[in-house]
C-alpha cells in the first residue's frame, strides 16, 4: 500500500511537471533501496530556504484560489501548476543567488542602485499586502480549527495564532525555527494525501491536464490572475533572498565583507536543488488541490467556493472523512508556517530600505524596528478579523497590491541578476533572463487584468 501511494505521488503530477514516468520510477526505487536512505538525509538536510519559501507559498489564501479554480473548472486548470513552475523556480533561484552573490537582502540591493520611489513604492505595498494576507490567512486557520473543534471561538482562535506566530519569531533562535519551519513544509503533503483519499482516476486527471483550456472569458482571466498572484507572490522574492543572508551568517559570515567573499560551484548547485525542490513541492501541491476540487466537487456540481474551510466542509459528505480532516489539517498548518513569512519578508523589506538591524538571528533587544515591523503587520492582519472586513475582499485588494508591485519588483530583479558589477561572474545565462522576461511580461499583463476585472 505504501509503495503504491509513493508511486501515485510521484508519477500523477508528472507528465504535468515535464518529468518522464522513467525519471519518476528511479525516484521510487531510490526511496526504497536501504542503501540510498544516507543519500535521501543528505538530500533532507541539504533543504533549506528554498523548501520553506515554496511550501509558504501554498497558504490558506492559496489554496482558497486552487480550490475555486477546481470547483468552477473542473480540471481546466491543471496545466497552470506545469506552466507557473519553471517560471516560479527561475524567479526564486535569481533572489537566492543575489543574496549569495552581494550578502545583501533584496531591499538593500534595490536601496543600492535603484532611485528611492522604486524601493518605497515596493516595501510599502508589500507591507500593505502582506498585512492584509495576514489577515485573511488568520482568518481561515481559525475557520478551519472550528471545523474539528467547533467550540473554541471564533475570536480566541485568531488571537492565539496570532500571539503563538509572534512568539515563535521573536523568542526562537534562527537555527531552531529555521528547523521548525522546513519540518512544517511537510504538512503540504495533506494535500496530496486528501485526494489519495479521494479515490482519484489520475490517468483521467493527466490527460485532461496535458492540454491547456482556456476561453478569455472575464471569469477565466480573473481565475488565471488568482493563480499567479498567489503562485508568484512579491513576498516570497524578499523572504528568499533574506532566508540565504541568514543561512550565511548562521555559518560564522557575520559581517558584509565575509559574505561577500566569492560564492562557490558547490554553493550555487545545493541552493539551486534546494530551490527547485521547494517550487517543485508548491506546484505538486497545487496540482492536487485542483485535482481533488475539480475530480469531487465540480463533477458534484458544487462550484460555488470561495474559501478554504468552505472546500473541506463540501469535500467532506462526498470523500470522505479523511479527505475532509486531511483539508482542514493542512489549512493550519500552512497558515502556520506563513503568517511569520509574511510578516518576516515585510519587516526585512522596511528594515533594509531604512537601514536599521535586522534579521531573525538578533534578539528583541538588538532589532527592536525590525521585529516592531513584524508585530505591527500581525496586529494589523488581527484588527481586520475584528473589525469583520469581507475576508474575499480582502483578498482580491491582496491580488490588486500584489498585481501593482509584482512586475515593478521581478524587474529590479532581473537587472540586477544580469549586472556583471553586482554578480560579478554568477550573472544570469540566457536561458533564466528569457524566463525571466516572460514571467516579468506575464505578472504586467496580471496586473493590468486583475485592475480591469474590478472595473470593467
Amino acid at each position: 500500500m505504501t509503495r503504491q501511494i509513493i508511486k501515485t505521488i510521484v508519477e500523477a503530477p508528472a507528465v504535468v511537471l515535464g518529468i518522464t514516468l522513467d525519471a519518476s520510477r528511479k525516484i521510487i526505487k531510490i526511496v526504497y533501496r536501504h542503501k540510498d536512505i544516507k543519500m535521501a538525509r543528505k538530500y533532507w538536510h541539504s533543504l533549506g530556504p528554498g523548501m520553506v519559501t515554496g511550501a509558504a507559498d501554498d497558504d490558506p489564501s492559496g489554496i482558497a484560489t486552487y480550490s475555486q479554480a477546481g470547483a468552477r473548472y473542473g480540471f481546466g486548470f491543471l496545466w497552470t501548476a506545469g506552466f507557473t513552475f519553471p517560471l516560479m523556480a527561475v524567479v526564486q533561484e535569481m533572489c537566492a543567488r543575489i543574496g549569495l552573490v552581494t550578502g545583501r537582502g533584496l531591499a538593500g540591493n534595490i536601496r543600492m542602485f535603484f532611485p528611492k520611489w522604486v524601493l518605497y513604492l515596493c516595501t510599502f505595498l508589500l507591507f500593505a499586502a502582506n498585512s492584509l494576507n495576514i489577515g485573511a490567512d488568520l482568518g481561515a486557520m481559525a475557520k478551519a480549527t472550528q471545523l474539528l473543534y467547533p467550540n473554541f471561538s471564533f475570536n480566541f482562535l485568531i488571537l492565539f495564532f496570532a500571539i503563538f506566530s509572534l512568539a515563535l519569531q521573536i523568542f526562537t533562535t534562527y537555527d531552531r525555527y529555521a528547523k521548525y519551519l522546513k519540518w512544517l513544509a511537510l504538512v503540504l503533503l495533506a494535500y496530496v494525501f486528501s485526494a489519495i483519499a479521494a479515490n482519484l482516476d489520475f490517468g483521467q486527471i493527466i490527460a485532461q491536464a496535458i492540454v491547456p483550456s482556456f476561453d478569455f472569458s472575464k471569469e477565466q482571466i480573473f481565475m488565471i490572475t488568482a493563480i499567479l498572484g498567489t503562485t508568484i507572490s512579491p513576498y516570497l522574492f524578499f523572504w528568499q533572498t533574506s532566508q540565504e543572508v541568514e543561512e550565511q551568517i548562521l555559518v560564522g559570515r557575520t559581517t558584509l565583507k565575509l559574505r561577500q567573499v566569492e560564492t562557490t560551484k558547490k554553493e550555487i548547485k545545493d541552493m539551486r536543488l534546494d530551490v527547485w525542490s521547494g517550487m517543485f513541492l508548491s506546484n505538486l501541491v497545487m496540482f492536487f488541490i485542483i485535482a481533488a476540487c475539480g475530480a469531487v466537487l465540480y463533477a458534484s456540481g458544487i462550484t460555488n467556493i470561495e474559501t478554504a474551510e468552505q472546500a473541506a466542509e463540501a469535500l467532506r459528505p462526498i470523500a470522505g472523512e479523511a479527505t475532509y480532516l486531511l483539508f482542514a489539517i493542512g489549512i493550519i498548518g500552512t497558515g502556520l508556517l506563513t503568517i511569520p513569512i509574511l510578516a518576516g519578508s515585510a519587516s526585512y523589506a522596511l528594515s533594509e530600505s531604512f537601514g536599521w538591524k535586522y534579521g531573525l538571528y538578533r534578539k528583541l533587544k538588538e532589532a527592536n524596528a525590525f521585529y516592531g515591523v513584524i508585530i505591527i503587520a500581525t496586529l494589523i492582519g488581527l484588527g481586520i478579523n475584528f473589525l469583520n472586513f469581507d475576508t474575499i475582499k480582502v483578498l482580491i485588494y491582496t491580488a490588486v497590491f500584489n498585481g501593482l508591485i509584482a512586475p515593478v519588483i521581478l524587474t529590479t530583479i532581473l537587472i540586477l541578476s544580469c549586472s556583471k558589477k553586482v554578480m560579478g561572474s554568477l550573472v544570469n545565462g540566457p536561458i533564466t533572463t528569457a524566463l525571466g522576461l516572460i514571467i516579468t511580461l506575464v505578472m504586467a499583463a496580471a496586473g493590468i487584468a486583475t485592475i480591469y476585472s474590478l472595473f470593467v
